[in-house]
């Protein structure tokens, strides 16, 4: 049972020219360790352009940096943090165990000293199972419920959105504009063997997402907060097969309950809320071309983490936004080994019923053009573009951030 970080197998599949997914393996008894990970680091150069320089709540794209700056330079990680991994994997008693923990380092911080910012811990799972009857996983790792859309994400070995200055753990990628940030989540899983190519996972997850509400036609954020009043349920259905046209089709979903805390006065009409998304996704490869289409919906889940912008509260009860969106993909290896991509993704937010907020943002979109070249059998270098807008549900409010992101990823 093979358990490298998924991030690493993902960044492999979307750049197979390039990308080796073996990392360092040492035998060590019954054991056998395999060290894996990613470094990568990118210049940004972001230009700001806004109709005004009120702020959109639930906006992607920036009016200016914290200087009032609307031009910004800066050196950082894209959409994957710098990652170290360590998975072992043994076979007892007819049962295939493995652990995986791993941690994202920095490489750059917006300080004086440089080295303010936590690293990262986003695996510590075990697992168990066999493949004739499927495999369990206790622990952390990332969120089955547009787990797909990140993965299948060009981006991934890139910035996408939500590049500015130094300092940031990471960049956005897609998240925000395309799907909704699956987070790195305590769990428990069952999935299926394989069964000629179809797998189901199925999990309960920990519930740790709060939310903050928007204060009803304020459009404030005010400290009214929420938590999940029981285990987060995801699950995940997906077909793959092979051949000269090669692809895979999934489709997932997850629901929590929200419930306010003592302090808020929300959630005193409705006394919970339950937030359900589901999602359909496919990627499909012939020749050097490969073509990526997803949707989702949701009502109550957040315009772009889970929970954030999810709710507004209106005369102490509280109504769920409903967000949509998705993206399409398509990338073209040259000659030369260089993959080509063009994207285009977005997420759509709905007022909830009865809203007035005006300063909301209606929609948060992006195109990407990017170059993917490899170096080396594990070293990429890379060169994007990103175009990132948002739209305020008041006509007159608009943003746009203009990224070039130049830089390099390898993969061990």
């Amino acid at each position: 049972m093979n358990n490298k970080i998924k991030l690493a197998v993902a960044g492999a599949v979307l750049s197979a020219a390039s990308v080796a997914n073996a990392g360092i393996v040492i035998p060590a008894g019954d054991w056998t360790l395999d060290v894996n990970g990613n470094v990568n680091a990118f210049a940004n150069f972001t230009k700001y352009d806004s109709a005004s320089t009120e702020s959109i709540t639930g906006a992607i794209a920036g009016t200016e940096d914290d200087t009032g700056e609307d031009s910004v330079q800066g050196i950082n990680t894209g959409l994957l943090p710098a990652w170290l991994g360590f998975t072992g994997t043994t076979r007892q008693n007819d049962v295939d165990v493995s652990f995986t923990i791993s941690f994202q380092p920095n490489v750059s911080a917006n300080d004086t000293m440089g080295d303010v910012l936590t690293p990262l811990n986003r695996q510590a799972f075990v697992t168990f199972g066999d493949k004739s009857w499927g495999t369990v996983k206790l622990g952390k790792d990332l969120g089955i419920f547009a787990g797909q859309a990140i993965l299948n994400d060009m981006t991934l070995l890139g910035v996408g959105g939500g590049a500015a200055k130094s300092g940031a753990q990471t960049t956005l990628g897609g998240i925000g504009t395309g799907y909704i940030y699956p987070s790195w989540k305590g769990q428990i899983s069952y999935t299926t063997p394989n069964m000629n190519g179809f797998e189901a996972t199925i999990a309960v997850t920990n519930p740790d997402q709060g939310v903050a509400f928007s204060s009803g036609g304020a459009g404030t954020t005010t400290n009214n907060n929420a938590y999940q009043g029981r285990l987060g349920i995801e699950a995940q259905a997906m077909y793959s097969w092979t051949g000269d046209v090669a692809g895979k089709v999934w489709v997932s979903g997850a629901s929590y309950d929200y419930q306010a805390s003592e302090t808020s006065t929300a959630f005193t009409t409705d006394g919970s809320h339950t937030s359900d998304a589901y999602d359909i996704g496919a990627t499909i490869t012939t020749g050097n071309l490969t073509l990526t289409g997803y949707y989702f919906d949701s009502e109550g889940m957040g315009s772009r983490l889970l929970g954030e912008n999810a709710f507004d509260e209106q005369s102490g009860s509280i109504k769920a936004r409903d967000v949509d969106g998705g993206y399409v993909q398509a990338t073209y290896v040259i000659p030369t080994g260089t993959k080509l991509g063009l994207a285009y993704g977005v997420n759509n937010i709905d007022k909830a019923s009865g809203e007035l907020d005006s300063n909301l943002a209606k929609k948060n979109d992006r195109w990407t053009i990017g170059a993917y070249h490899p170096l080396t059998k594990h070293l990429n270098l890379v060169a994007e573009y990103n175009k990132i807008t948002s739209e305020a549900h008041d006509s007159t409010k608009d943003a746009e951030q203009d990224t070039l992101s130049l830089g390099a990823i390898l993969f061990f």
